[in-house]
């Protein structure tokens, strides 16, 4: 393995510093080790300089059938040689809505966009149009998007802006609680609930902690929802058909309202969803809630979402994704031990959560994340780059169906060199 890191990524990152802000085209990435690749296969990634990585970030989620799956590049490469954007329907969206909608199981219709940030404003707009009421609840420690009113920062579990130049007023439209409480929710909705159009969670708090509902609360919520003329939104962002076919209606058994995917929705591919009831989604298609976009269902977008699903439902990859990051987590908290580190692995095995510090109960909520050495976690990310394993410096591992027995065997050894350079 060559050293890291690498001269050429030096010389490109230079370079890409006086061309762009920060060097980086998502704020995301300016924490990221500046390396600049330039080729991924299955579970693995190259830099300029040859050097390899197993790769857990996955481009922060949608190589969920790993980096550039042959199924989804052919039909995206045959389609795509009949056009791009006509402006108009293709033959190509009809089947991929087909497909996504009989994958989910739940949802009456879909509407393609391009980013899972889109998608959630458009829920959220589909919300107030059909209760006439403007408040939405959200809860501390997750992420809807970058826009204005859904960016937070949070301190003494109030909201606050996360980035300057944002607009505070723009917050006041949403109610921020902590997650996983249903009592203090209930409370709420008890006192406010006729002002209330949405609750919007992510069923499973993947984005910070991989953090699992407790027993009975998806179910309370909805229960909640259904009392007081409440639309339920569920962002599945990250967690739709990365945790099952059916996404969190599948996996816990709670149906939401509405629902928003992307990641892992289309081989890689840059496309995005809201999908639901037909009663809440039928104003968009009279014109009354307004929803555009140029480059929504292009044809290279619906091809790869087409093949895609056709994928997870002839050759699920689900247990052999459940095995193998069930496999990891174990293993990674054997190697450390043997370190004394003091890691903390939680989670679901197709998207855990890693983290230093505190004792070994799993957190439930995000100010139990709070509590663990995030600081700590970030440089030892660092050095797990450094030592080809490439990871979130905010602690959340991606498991892809590529991810098998060589990958773990390679993760684990390069894991374990990689824990004695930081003990």
């Amino acid at each position: 393995m060559k050293d890291r890191p690498s001269r050429c990524s030096r010389e490109f990152d230079a370079r890409a510093r006086r061309l762009t802000p920060g060097g980086v085209h998502s704020n995301v990435r300016l924490d990221s080790p500046h390396v600049y690749f330039e080729r991924g296969e299955g579970a693995w990634l190259w830099d300029v300089d040859g050097n390899d990585y197993v790769d857990y970030l996955l481009g922060q989620g949608p190589n969920f059938l790993g980096h550039a799956p042959a199924d989804v590049t052919s039909a995206v490469t045959a389609a795509v040689k009949n056009g791009m954007v006509f402006g108009a329907q293709n033959v190509g969206e009809v089947e991929a809505a087909e497909l996504f909608l009989q994958n989910l199981g739940w949802a009456d219709m879909v509407r393609f966009g391009l980013s899972g940030t889109e998608a959630v404003q458009v829920a959220l707009r589909v919300a107030r149009a059909n209760t006439s009421r403007t408040l939405f609840v959200r809860f501390e420690g997750q992420y809807h998007g970058w826009l204005d009113n859904v960016l937070i920062s949070v301190k003494d579990h109030r909201a606050m802006p996360a980035s300057a130049g944002q607009v505070a007023r723009h917050l006041d439209d949403s109610i921020l609680l902590p997650w996983n409480d249903l009592d203090a929710l209930t409370a709420l909705v008890s006192d406010r609930g006729d002002e209330i159009a949405a609750i919007l969670m992510e069923p499973v708090m993947c984005n910070q902690g991989s953090i699992v509902p407790k027993a009975g609360y998806l179910e309370g919520v909805r229960r909640l929802c259904d009392e007081h003329g409440i639309i339920l939104i569920f962002d599945e962002v990250i967690t739709g058909f990365r945790i099952a076919r059916g996404g969190a209606a599948e996996a816990f058994g709670v149906v939401p309202d509405l629902a928003t995917y992307g990641k892992a929705m289309a081989g890689g591919w840059p496309v995005a969803a809201l999908a639901g009831k037909a009663a809440y989604l039928e104003g968009i298609g009279t014109g009354v809630i307004n929803h555009s976009g140029t480059f929504n269902a292009s044809v290279m977008s619906v091809a790869a979402v087409a093949a895609t699903m056709r994928r997870l439902a002839d050759n699920p990859p689900y247990a052999g994704i459940e095995q193998h990051g069930t496999a990891l987590m174990a293993g990674l908290q054997d190697v450390a031990r043997s370190h004394d580190i003091p890691l903390r692995v939680q989670g679901l095995p197709a998207a855990f959560h890693v983290s230093l510090g505190g004792d070994a109960t799993p957190f439930v909520d995000y100010r139990g994340l709070r509590e663990r050495d995030l600081a700590g976690y970030a440089r030892l990310a660092q050095t797990l780059a450094e030592h080809g394993v490439w990871v979130a410096r905010r602690g959340i591992w991606y498991v892809s169906a590529e991810h098998g027995d060589a990958e773990l065997k390679a993760t684990l050894d390069r894991a374990d060199a990689a824990f004695a350079a930081v003990a």
